[in-house]
């Protein structure tokens, strides 16, 4: 890496407290001045700096999404696209056209499909895949990633057909219907991953990653890496420059009894330490799941589902093991991610941090915290864990209000609530859960479903985002919760030079129209790694 000056832009160097230049210069990655054009040319000079012309454009900081899949995103590129089918009879087609263009494949795998937009008004069942597809097993799964549907076939080669568990849905004769949860789901998963390979995986790797550059994403925590894709990311690492930063989270093991700890024994046997690696790929932790989702129902809360008041969801861990595992993480330095969707599990989550005495000082997240009651919050505050949250489950979550009720409804998504209380916050989207795309998330952070009919809007517009709340801590807030914001977050002197550059400014579009705003270039470490056009930025 040499030295860039990059002039003539209107660059946001940080967003709260707003500071604004025009130009700044690059050495080795970083930036080393951040002020007036002749300022930076002047010094660029000094060091054999080319000079990079931002034609007036607007520059931001990178976008830093701390949880997402980088694996499922690869794959979401490269299988069955199955988001806003409105039917199955639209699944069944699309599996169709799908099935026939790829019959080379061992396994069919889709994802993106919401049974709430369905007209059938049911879940879909494997007898539905069967009519279109049964010679090879059909795996489908779900938006939330916490349910699938799988053809018989699939169910035989996995051994759920016969496997008889809450993460199996029985009809009401005893049949499985297709639809698995949670850990039977992992298991499915696990199962099909093992007739991929390690080129497939190598491929959905860096698709993902040049996806997210191509979006203005700069940092990712990656969370749920297993043993092959860690893999797979250190023999990439080896031989190519990464477009973005990668943050490894890994999965401690396979057994939700928490026995089955073969990551986590890996690491205490070799004596790996929070921050292994190098500015492009470092390990700094473990994520742990400890329930489901809302949209399956397997989000565990204090009190039945209004819409399903025979369940209440389920924590995926028992205490007892979850206990063990964060025991054994904290002890070992590394971070702790803990997915907490419900307030039953928050409680649980909660209960284990305060025991250990140093959840601020570690940085221990809480991934989601979605269903929030007011006592909570003040454990919260006390507490002060990193609260890492997508808003864009405020759209997609639409039917929230028939999972939670009225009187719960207010406890959802609390993101203003968390600043006024000073609970650290970090803004992420859970893909391929939810679009890797931060305007789509700034959007529905800033408007809260206003413009999307969103049925609880009027019930909880007051933990509505501003524009710069937004940004700030999809950006400062994330590079907190990775425990480097010393490096990361702003374009002040001395941080990694990773910024976009957009089609317009977003403090002076209205919020309705935030989501339009284009990613035109990003640059990490001063390279750019991605452009949309050949003269979006001129060499002068």
């Amino acid at each position: 890496m040499g030295s860039r000056v990059f002039v003539n832009g209107r660059i946001y160097v940080s967003i709260i407290p707003k500071r604004i230049v025009d130009s700044i210069l690059v050495i080795n990655g970083r930036v080393v001045f951040a002020g007036k054009r002749s300022e930076a040319i002047d010094l660029g000079k000094r060091f054999s700096a080319e000079i990079i012309d931002l034609n007036n454009k607007v520059v931001l900081p990178g976008f830093i999404d701390t949880h997402l899949h980088l694996d499922g995103i690869g794959s979401y590129l490269n299988t069955l696209d199955l988001r806003d089918v409105r039917s199955i009879r639209e699944l069944k087609e699309r599996l169709k056209r799908y099935y026939e263009e790829k019959r080379d494949l061992k396994w069919i795998i889709g994802r993106g499909w919401d049974q709430e937009l369905f007209e059938e008004k049911r879940w879909p069942t494997r007898w539905d895949l069967d009519e279109v597809v049964s010679d090879k097993p059909v795996i489908l799964t779900r938006v939330c990633g916490h349910a699938a549907v799988l053809n018989t076939r699939a169910m035989e080669l996995t051994g759920l057909l016969s496997e008889y568990s809450q993460d199996v849905v029985r009809n009401e004769r005893g049949e499985a219907t297709g639809i698995v949860r949670e850990n039977a789901l992992s298991k499915a998963k696990s199962i099909m991953r093992e007739d991929l390979s390690e080129a497939d995986f190598e491929k959905y790797m860096l698709d993902a990653m040049n996806y997210a550059a191509s979006l203005g994403v700069t940092a990712v925590g990656f969370v749920s890496c297993d043993p092959l894709s860690l893999k797979i990311l250190f023999r990439l690492r080896e031989r190519t420059r990464f477009p973005v930063r990668v943050r490894i989270y890994l999965s401690p093991g396979s057994d939700p009894s928490g026995q089955d700890t073969s990551m986590l024994e890996l690491v205490k046997r070799i004596g790996l330490r929070r921050g292994f690696g190098d500015d492009f790929m470092r390990i700094l932790g473990f994520k742990i799941i400890a329930d489901g989702s809302l949209g399956a129902r397997t989000a565990w809360l204090s009190k039945p589902y209004s819409d399903d008041p025979g369940t209440s969801g389920y924590p995926t861990i028992s205490r007892e093991a979850l206990e063990k595992l964060v025991t054994e993480i904290n002890k070992l330095g590394m971070q702790l991610a803990i997915h907490a969707i419900g307030d039953k599990t928050l409680d649980m989550v909660l209960d284990i941090y305060s025991s250990l005495g140093n959840t601020k000082a570690a940085r221990h997240r809480i991934e989601h915290a979605s269903v929030v009651r007011d006592d909570q919050l003040i454990r919260l505050r006390d507490l002060s864990p990193v609260l890492v949250v997508q808003p864009h489950f405020v759209v997609t979550d639409w039917w929230a209000m028939n999972r939670l009720g009225v009187e719960r409804i207010k406890w959802l998504y609390r993101f203003r609530d968390f600043i006024i209380n000073k609970i650290p916050m970090s803004i992420s989207t859970d893909s391929p859960v939810e679009p890797l795309n931060p305007w789509e998330t700034v959007y529905a952070a800033v408007t809260r479903g206003e413009f999307d009919n969103i049925p609880y809007y009027h019930y909880t517009r007051d933990q509505v985002l501003s524009i710069e709340e937004a940004l700030h801590y999809y950006t400062t807030g994330s590079a907190y919760a990775l425990g480097e914001e010393y490096s990361l977050g702003d374009l002040s002197e001395g941080k990694y030079a990773d910024f976009v550059v957009v089609d317009r400014d977003p403090f002076e579009t209205p919020r309705e129209k935030i989501r339009e705003i284009k990613n035109l270039a990003t640059i990490v470490s001063g390279e750019i790694v991605y452009a949309s056009k050949s003269d979006v930025l001129t060499m002068l």
